[in-house]
């Protein structure tokens, strides 16, 4: 009988803008012991996105067969679309002795942290809402009326941080990242 390796589980939330996406991918490639978890989503994939990389990307009726089987850990509905990590994603990781980060919302935080007591959730927060909303424009990806709803939604996300086990402003890219690496070395030694 083979004995599965308990997940270590690093959660990052942020406000869309926040930078939780880029913080990741920069941690995951300074190193060789954490990966990202891909989340499967219903939206469509943007310029440049790749699937299985970036998401996996599926339709509503694979989505909503996938909750039926219980194959995701946490998912939600954001702005029309599922997003969800599943339980093979976090496995996987797991078992390739790589700690696993989940870049999800604060009520995916919620629901991990409800079966993985041990996660370390971490929220991202921006330097001011007026930034949030330049990052925003300055990716070219939304609408007037989506930015509008992204800065309505950041305002309620943000005010779920004390949820978080640690709350990092993100002014200065460099520091969050080396912010993110002490906890991660912290939950490696700890």
């Amino acid at each position: 009988m083979t004995t599965r390796p308990t997940p270590r589980i690093l959660v990052l939330s942020a406000p869309s803008g926040g930078g939780k996406t880029s913080l990741a991918r920069a941690l995951a490639e300074r190193r060789e012991d954490v990966g990202i978890a891909v989340s499967h989503t219903t939206r469509n994939r943007r310029p440049g996105e790749t699937d299985g990389v970036h998401y996996f990307f599926v339709d509503h009726p694979v989505f909503e067969r996938m909750i039926r089987d219980n194959r995701f850990i946490e998912y939600a509905e954001v702005f029309e679309n599922y997003y969800g990590t599943s339980v093979d994603a976090v496995e996987s990781l797991a078992l390739s002795g790589r700690q696993a980060i989940l870049d999800i919302d604060w009520q995916g935080a919620r629901s991990v942290r409800g079966k993985f007591p041990d996660a370390v959730t971490v929220f991202v927060m921006p330097p001011s809402t007026w930034s949030l909303e330049q990052r925003l424009r300055q990716r070219g990806q939304d609408s007037e009326k989506v930015i509008s709803q992204r800065m309505q939604e950041a305002e309620r996300e943000m005010s779920h941080r004390d949820e978080f086990d640690e709350i990092l402003v993100n002014d200065d890219f460099n520091r969050t990242l080396n912010q993110l690496e002490d906890i991660v070395n912290r939950m490696k030694n700890g």
